[in-house]
């Protein structure tokens, strides 16, 4: 990916009059892996909703070098957005959006599966899914399209210590492959 700065002036996130964060001012410059850490609360969650271009800014300004175009970038929120469909159908849909054949896009969502141990719940309703699964599955779909950058929400906050290791090892292996993260957590430890 080419390098990148974000940066923020003065910005306030407000929601029915009461201020969610602000005013901050920032830079980010072609960090493979910022860290957004605070308290819960802290608005975390409404920062990576801005940097994301899902909320707007009651005041100040936000500017990305060069602009990332929405299409490229990819957001995991904390509580999993789950497709009625099974595992699979979950995994290759932001193939299926960018046209890809449905013969490629099936081999690609299977060779994330394999990635993520859900080979075996391919074929089953994601819905059906345990609390870590649908974490590994939401991760997976967010990664099969190679964002140049991946938005992640507390992405481990109700895992098991297996579960953590596993997202955290698919995140170093996306750094790897040129995504950029920016997640955002409370937990000092992940940090």
């Amino acid at each position: 990916m080419t390098d990148y700065k974000i940066t923020g002036d003065n910005l306030v996130i407000e929601k029915n009059s009461n201020v969610l964060l602000g005013p901050i001012s920032f830079e980010l410059i072609n960090s493979n892996f910022i860290i957004v850490l605070g308290q819960n609360g802290a608005g975390k969650t409404s920062f990576l909703r801005l940097l994301h271009g899902l909320d707007y800014p009651k005041n100040g300004s936000l500017t990305w070098e060069p602009h990332i175009k929405i299409e490229e970038q990819s957001f995991v929120f904390q509580s999993p957005v789950i497709l009625r469909r099974n595992v699979l159908e979950n995994v290759l849909y932001p193939l299926i959006l960018k046209g890809v054949p449905r013969p490629t896009a099936i081999l690609q969502a299977k060779d994330w599966l394999d990635k993520t141990s859900l080979t075996q719940k391919a074929y089953e309703p994601a819905l059906s899914l345990s609390g870590g699964e649908r974490q590994r599955m939401v991760i997976a779909r967010s990664l099969i399209s190679k964002p140049k950058i991946l938005f992640l929400d507390e992405p481990t906050v109700n895992l098991d210590g297996e579960s953590k290791l596993q997202i955290e090892n698919l995140l170093k292996q996306a750094v790897s492959n040129d995504t950029k993260i920016i997640m955002a957590t409370h937990d000092l430890g992940q940090a």
